[in-house]
């Protein structure tokens, strides 16, 4: 069994900001970045630009509109563009590894007492979804449109004034600090600055909150979200007010429970497929599950009694950071060699093959296939 600590690195960006890069302290900061990113597939993140009241705006713009009747949320649908705008109802979106071979793989390898709530037989998550781009857009014509396409603004009166403002603030807070962690990640790997930032400049980048109502799924050990890894570079998340979210790192066979610090501007950060497949398998997608817990429970009862007029649903303020549609996608060679040194079986070749180059669009749009969100 390891010996990692159950507590996630915690990576402050300030110091990255307080320089050119060039520092002993920032390269170590780096370079710290890129260590927690390999060994445990996430870190927390110290960003003193981050505003706990613009977080707290956020939530409560997203509890007031996923508390709306179902009528009103369906307005908002659109399955026609795989649900990559616009909000996506409970029972919609499947986990993967319900299905997938090598995940069920992963989990079987787990201690039974380290293991995900059993998702052999689950149903589509019970979550709700809003998916909000903060794109820029790309100065040619993209081979993959619908991963593109415009926002949607809820039909809703009420939301006509605050939504596209809240949105648009909180999301940039989340793409600024991310954007930094790609910057600081691939000086520790050793890369230019920007090697991953411009393959990512152009990215179908989404403000993707999700909403568990805990009146409905409330009870201990219901799945909101079962195990599976993010199918985009990197995701980061605000605080959310109810616990509930467990990570797997690829070193050790434990269950960590986020935890982030009780007071101060922290950020979680995840790598996902993206960041896996540049790498050869050198940063590996985190897997994690969100789902009901004892901690939960006890948060939802005091929530009850400090707000007894606020919904209760647990919101995550969740951002996915990904790489432009029409990037090619293939493993990065300088990291070929570090990346054969975590899997000794595999020549680099293998890795390679392991790794094929594709259009980034082409590998969302195979991930979205297997989470039924495209047809």
């Amino acid at each position: 069994m390891s010996n990692l600590s159950e507590t996630l690195p915690v990576i402050d960006v300030d110091v990255f900001l307080s320089g050119d890069g060039t520092s002993p302290r920032i390269q170590e900061e780096c370079r710290k970045a890129a260590d927690a990113l390999i060994t445990y597939g996430a870190l927390l993140l110290h960003d003193s630009r981050v505003s706990e009241d613009d977080n707290d705006t956020f939530l409560d713009l997203m509890e007031d509109y996923f508390a709306q009747p179902l009528a009103d949320l369906e307005r908002d649908q659109r399955p026609e563009l795989s649900y990559q705008v616009g909000v996506t109802l409970e029972n919609t979106e499947k986990p993967k590894c319900a299905v997938d071979e090598s995940c069920l793989d992963v989990i079987a390898r787990l201690d039974p007492s380290e293991r995900p709530l059993d998702i052999s037989g689950h149903q589509p998550d019970p979550k709700c979804r809003f998916f909000w781009k903060m794109t820029t857009p790309p100065p040619y014509k993209t081979d993959y449109p619908a991963l593109n396409a415009p926002n949607v603004i809820p039909q809703a009166p009420m939301f006509s004034d605050i939504w596209q403002s809240v949105m648009e603030k909180w999301g940039k807070s989340m793409k600024d600090a991310v954007e930094n962690v790609a910057e600081m990640v691939a000086l520790g790997l050793g890369l230019p600055r920007q090697t991953f930032k411009d393959a990512g400049k152009y990215g179908p980048h989404l403000l993707a909150p999700t909403a568990s109502d805990l009146v409905k799924y409330g009870k201990k050990d219901t799945i909101l979200a079962g195990f599976h890894t993010d199918l985009n570079c990197l995701t980061i998340h605000g605080r959310s007010r109810f616990p509930g979210l467990n990570i797997w790192a690829r070193n050790t066979g434990r269950r960590i429970p986020v935890r982030f610090p009780p007071t101060g501007r922290f950020l979680l950060v995840q790598s996902g497929k993206q960041i896996e497949h540049l790498t050869a398998g050198l940063i590996k997608a985190g897997y994690h599950e969100v789902v009901v817990n004892d901690n939960t429970i006890e948060t939802t009862a005091k929530r009850r009694v400090s707000h007894p007029n606020r919904p209760l649903i647990r919101i995550s303020s969740t951002f996915f950071w990904h790489l432009s549609s029409d990037y090619d996608l293939a493993p990065i060679p300088s990291l070929l060699g570090r990346a054969k040194s975590l899997h000794p079986t595999e020549s680099e070749a293998s890795l390679e093959s392991l790794y094929p180059s594709m259009k980034v669009g082409k590998q969302v749009q195979n991930e979205l296939k297997h989470i039924a969100l495209m047809v």
